[in-house]
């Protein structure tokens, strides 16, 4: 766990984190064991790791909200609270979190088409601002991220991008803290987060 200020966070495995201060955030729910209920479930693309109906299922109360790309639609048919379809480019306010959707792609790999319109996601909990990449390549777009408090970077190669890409990304848009994901379940190793926390010119926490 890594507490910014008042604000707490949790990597379970793949690109899954927990957020919390009053509210409490997950970010594509994976493998999430026995984390409590959430206010807002944030989905970046339908990918099995990514939109598990079996861990939303653990995390979802009556009043969850989530937010999550058109495709992801058909599977969350048995959740029959908010659902926001969400694209890139999006502002939006929810239970009084601003959360902007950030396009997230590959370049070179057919894995996540650009044309999918699948996401990342920053959220602004009081004046922190969080940069969840998603299952992405290093794109133009990363560079015109502004104030980042803390990057979740996926660093495992092969779907994403690996530990030298995700470096070169922490080091254009200088988070204050980055946080290496995508690592040590479906592809790449703790290795590769220690290679991006050593190209880093950034602080670097491996959770």
């Amino acid at each position: 766990m890594l507490s910014l200020e008042d604000i707490k966070i949790e990597w379970s495995e793949q690109a899954s984190f927990r957020i919390s201060d009053s509210r409490i955030i997950c970010i594509d729910p994976y493998n999430v064991g026995k984390w409590e209920k959430v206010d807002i479930i944030l989905i970046t693309h339908p990918h099995y790791d990514h939109c598990s109906i079996s861990d939303i299922t653990k995390l979802v109360k009556d009043d969850t909200v989530i937010l999550a790309p058109p495709d992801c639609k058909d599977k969350l048919t048995f959740f029959k609270g908010e659902i926001k379809i969400v694209k890139p480019n999006m502002n939006l306010d929810i239970c009084g979190v601003e959360i902007e959707t950030i396009p997230a792609y590959n370049i070179t790999k057919s894995f996540h088409p650009k044309g999918k319109e699948w996401v990342g996601y920053v959220i602004k909990i009081d004046t922190k601002r969080i940069y969840h990449a998603g299952d992405t390549d290093l794109i133009q777009e990363m560079y015109d991220l502004k104030d980042i408090d803390l990057a979740l970077l996926p660093v495992g190669g092969t779907y994403t991008m690996d530990a030298n890409s995700a470096a070169k990304v922490a080091n254009a848009i200088r988070p204050k803290i980055a946080i290496p994901m995508h690592y040590g379940t479906v592809v790449g190793k703790r290795e590769d987060a220690v290679t991006f926390r050593d190209l880093c010119k950034v602080k670097v926490e491996i959770l």
